[in-house]
């Protein structure tokens, strides 16, 4: 990296910083507004939210190992995340706004009381903790190849960054810069495969020199066996996920939690495809890269291909994806914290002043734990061992026993905890002792299968058990329908806290525009540089016009 590649970085951290600044008295007016945006957020600013905090860094270095060994498995593997989003949107995310409830964990405590709620508080918080972890990995990753400085350090320092805008300006910094680092993404990998291409010799150059089955999207280790337990997981993961839910929970209404599940399906839908040429790419050009050397692909090709000052865009564009991830898990067990664990145990006649500052002294101690976590991420095989065992051990256990519950059900506290705990306790023991109790570990089907097939399979035997018992079936949202009625009506409280979210959007586009318009000028007349730049300035009018008529 050059100077100017520092420069670009610099500036695209002040700009991230300077939002969550800006949104530090919006966000400390009161609980809703640093919890819940005010609770009638735009359902296109959640919808691109949910879409650019699902992937991280880890996208370009989990996926991308993955395509650059296996070329359109990684695709496949991803297109699952579109059916499950469809899926989501369809059953499950306009429930969770019928709950009337802000948070999971508040729907958990009156749906199942306090003690369930405190028990799946405190996984959630753990899940968050290694989900985080694994996306600061990958970041400081790239950023180390390239960089002078240690993965320790790449790690610290993108880590302090969002700890800080995120415990400033609460759930608007996180949104704002979500969609913010949505286009500074968008814009560095639309940049980067046109000249990546053009290094190669062309498409058609790429084709012919791929290797063997790199257009399957299918193989042995990842096979349709496998995207099938997956999709299932994502089903889980998509529409249970405590920090997505939020998504869903904080627009007007359920017409706008479906669309923000939509406009996700959409997105994923288009972008695997895109996001995954420049590793497929580096593939051909050099095919020697082995071990974890191929979580590198990514950066490589573009320190290869790309100019001076472009390279410091792609980096801000792969921590602008990290900080997407990492300050929505963040922000989720922040307030789940705050409002549910300290609360209700320590100090339950809190102010919602007190709330806040609990709240943002939480993120910085959960942050700085991540950061920790993440620098030992070599120490368990890798990103990929970390994030997929992850999924496996953890996301059906947490996540199918509750979402079961917005159906018509028989399940009790007891079968949902009963559940989570023996699936969690047999995936977690084969993970660690396969090896020891049966003679091999267990290739990644059978660890994905079984990490949804068990809670399913338990709580199939509980509602099985509670029939025969005759247990009557309970829709309890029909009851938090009256109990928590949702004010759909607007008041000017929430508009204002919109228009000023949208035009900080629009103000912000048009700086980032500008910003790679002018690198591309630098960079010898870089003509993707210069449309794409000039398009994200033109692109930051209407989102401003927009901003008159929410």
């Amino acid at each position: 990296m050059t100077s100017l590649d520092f420069i670009v970085m610099s500036i695209f951290a002040i700009i991230i910083l300077s939002i969550g600044m800006i949104f530090t008295k919006m966000g400390s007016k009161d609980g809703q507004s640093f919890f819940e945006g005010g609770g009638k957020i735009p359902w296109w600013i959640n919808g691109l939210s949910l879409f650019v905090s699902y992937f991280s860094a880890g996208t370009f270095v989990v996926w991308g190992s993955i395509a650059y060994k296996y070329g359109l498995v990684s695709n496949g593997i991803q297109l699952t995340m579109v059916f499950a989003g469809l899926v989501s949107s369809l059953f499950l995310v306009s429930r969770w706004k019928r709950t009337g409830s802000h948070t999971v964990a508040e729907y958990i405590r009156l749906r199942f009381g306090t003690k369930t709620q405190q028990f799946y508080t405190y996984l959630i918080m753990l899940h968050g903790l290694f989900m985080t972890a694994s996306v600061l990995y990958p970041v400081g990753k790239m950023v180390q190849l390239a960089t002078p400085f240690s993965l320790e350090t790449c790690i610290i320092i993108i880590g302090v960054i969002i700890i800080l805008y995120t415990a400033a300006g609460g759930l608007w910094a996180v949104l704002v810069t979500d969609v913010v680092q949505f286009i500074v993404l968008a814009a560095a990998v639309l940049i980067v495969i046109p000249i990546a291409f053009e290094n190669i010799g062309g498409v058609s150059n790429f084709i012919d020199k791929s290797p063997p089955h790199f257009f399957d999207f299918f193989n042995d280790e990842y096979s349709i066996v496998f995207a099938g337990a997956f999709f299932i997981y994502q089903t889980a993961y998509i529409g249970g996920n405590w920090a997505y839910v939020q998504r869903y929970t904080s627009v007007r209404n359920e017409m706008e939690s479906r669309k923000v599940g939509y406009l996700f399906s959409i997105l994923y839908l288009v972008s695997p495809f895109i996001w995954m040429i420049p590793p497929m790419i580096y593939r051909v050009i050099n095919p020697n890269l082995v071990g974890l050397e191929s979580e590198g692909a990514y950066m490589l090709l573009c320190q290869k291909v790309l100019p001076s000052g472009l390279i410091g865009l792609i980096l801000s564009g792969m921590v602008s994806a990290t900080a997407s991830k990492a300050n929505t898990t963040i922000n989720l067990v922040a307030t789940v914290f705050a409002k549910d664990v300290y609360k209700s145990i320590f100090h339950t006649k809190a102010t919602e002043s007190q709330l806040i500052l609990v709240a943002r002294i939480f993120t910085i101690l959960f942050g700085a734990l991540t950061i920790y976590i993440a620098i030992l991420v070599p120490r368990v095989g890798g990103i990929v061992e970390l994030v997929l065992s992850v999924a496996s051990i953890a996301g059906g256990a947490l996540f199918i026993p509750i979402i079961w519950t917005l159906f018509p059900n028989r399940q009790t506290s007891f079968s949902l905890v009963f559940t989570s705990s023996i699936s969690l306790l047999i995936n977690l023991t084969l993970k660690i002792f396969a090896v020891d109790l049966i003679g091999f570990k267990l290739p990644r089907i059978a660890e994905t299968s079984l990490g949804v097939g068990i809670p399913i399979l338990c709580i199939c035997l509980f509602e099985a058990y509670y029939l025969i018992k005759n247990i009557p079936v309970k829709d309890e949202l029909l009851t938090f329908a009256h109990l928590n009625p949702i004010d759909e009506s607007s008041n000017s409280g929430d508009n204002s806290q919109n228009v000023f979210g949208i035009r900080v959007i629009a103000i912000a586009m048009a700086i980032v525009g500008f910003g790679i318009a002018i690198l591309g000028f630098m960079a010898s007349m870089n003509m993707p540089s210069i449309v794409v730049g000039i398009s994200i300035i033109i692109l930051s009018l209407p989102t401003w016009i927009a901003s008159k008529s929410v």
